[in-house]
């Protein structure tokens, strides 16, 4: 019989590396609430039309990445959650949070889209996002990429490693004066456009300016500019984002050409790139998206927000070669026999009360076996007990990594308090 393996694109994350996901997202956890935003957990599954009303049905992400089937039992098309911004706004209004109240939401879970696998590229694969409902900016929005920057040099990576474009869609006035210079532009030179965009022409031509196709970002160098059809509003919102950004000395370039791949953006744009990832180089991107409540049936709602990939940064890190710490046992706890494994349960209940990391071997065998997987465990200390340690109600404390006391003091029979003490010492 065939072996059952998980499904292509969506991988396993086993001990050896959940690590570091438990490293990243705990200090994550801790700089989103440094800044106020409260955790919200929506749905893995939404109504389909959710995604197809916000994200735009001339999308990539609509027309051919999207997880739909239908559910069997009321015929309801359901979608697998292809990115989360459009989850919180739709619980946002459907539980009226911002009534009377702007929000500041954060969230962080699984994301999936039918995409080929590749390097920082997953079918299924995990966001963090922050959202700010009910906010005007654009002094909201400079503060998510003070957020961003604080978190790049918290980890580790800020400097030459990631990038910051910006870039304003103005209003959806303004997009579509420029979308009609656009689209006369690019047909009297269709014939020298990639298929891919000869396709989008008629249907999302401001996607054509995020094309990977050399030739075709040559002909764009001539393109109408999109910065060129701003009313005076939207350039006064930008003007004033890299004011924002300026004072907090936050390095930036303006790249006319960066539009997002989402219909519900407006305005100010922005994306963090690196070029440790190739063709997948965006670890970080967000914007302004005044419009998107109205689009799923909410009243009018001003707001922003930004996601970040954590696969993607994480691989980021790996280049940028910051290690990020095993959490290690501070004690394997080894028995003689069964009658000395009580009182070794005793002892471990003593030790995680004071706050220790214990593992209690279980499962038998001799000392000595016992002490090879006290080894193997990274704990940097056992503590043994025989039936003489049981009589005293003392344990036997054994340094695992030489280092950490002097040879004098490799094993020494103890108190459990004194045993306490000593481990604690060590890690200072």
């Amino acid at each position: 019989m065939d072996k059952i393996q998980a499904i292509r694109g969506m991988n396993d994350i086993l001990p050896e590396e959940s690590y570091q996901w438990e490293w990243i997202e705990s200090r994550i956890r801790d700089w989103l609430a440094m800044f106020g935003y409260q955790n919200i957990r929506t749905p893995i599954l939404e109504s389909t039309d959710l995604f197809v009303r916000s994200i735009g049905t001339a999308t990539d992400i609509v027309e051919k990445e999207m997880y739909t089937f239908t559910d069997t039992l009321n015929g309801d098309s359901l979608t697998l959650r292809p990115e989360g911004t459009a989850s919180a706004v739709r619980a946002a209004i459907q539980h009226n949070m911002t009534y009377g109240n702007a929000r500041r939401l954060s969230y962080c879970g699984p994301m999936f889209r039918h995409e080929r696998p590749q390097k920082g590229r997953f079918r299924q694969f995990h966001q963090v996002g922050v959202e700010a409902l009910g906010y005007e900016g654009p002094d909201i929005d400079a503060e998510h990429v003070l957020m961003a920057s604080d978190l790049w040099r918290a980890l580790g990576i800020a400097g030459a490693a990631v990038r910051l474009e910006v870039n304003s869609l103005g209003s959806k006035d303004d997009r579509a004066k420029y979308r009609e210079a656009l689209v006369t532009y690019l047909k009297g030179s269709e014939e020298l456009l990639d298929e891919d965009s000869r396709r989008r022409i008629n249907t999302n031509p401001l996607r054509v300016l995020d094309s990977k196709n050399p030739d075709t970002q040559k002909l764009l160098s001539s393109a109408p500019k999109l910065l060129d059809f701003l009313s005076n509003e939207s350039i006064d919102k930008m003007e004033r984002f890299k004011l924002l950004l300026d004072n907090a000395s936050i390095e930036y370039e303006v790249n006319p050409n960066l539009v997002r791949g989402l219909d519900y953006y407006n305005d100010v744009v922005y994306e963090w790139k690196t070029d440790f990832l190739g063709a997948q180089g965006t670890i970080c991107a967000g914007g302004r998206y005044d419009i998107l409540a109205e689009q799923i049936g909410g009243k009018p709602m001003p707001a922003c927000g930004f996601a970040l990939g954590i696969e993607r940064v994480l691989a980021t890190l790996e280049s940028c070669g910051v290690v990020i710490p095993k959490t290690i046992p501070d004690v394997y706890v080894v028995s003689a026999d069964e009658k000395t494994q009580l009182y070794a349960w005793d002892v471990c209940r003593e030790l995680r009360d004071n706050g220790l990391k214990v593992i209690l071997h279980c499962g038998g065998g001799a000392l000595k076996s016992q002490m090879k997987k006290a080894d193997i465990s990274g704990a940097n200390f056992a503590i043994i007990i025989g039936d003489s340690e049981m009589t005293k109600k003392r344990v036997s404390l054994k340094s695992l990594r030489g280092a950490k006391v002097g040879k004098a003091e490799q094993q020494q029979e103890l108190s459990v308090i004194d045993a306490i003490r000593k481990v604690r010492e060590s890690d200072v």
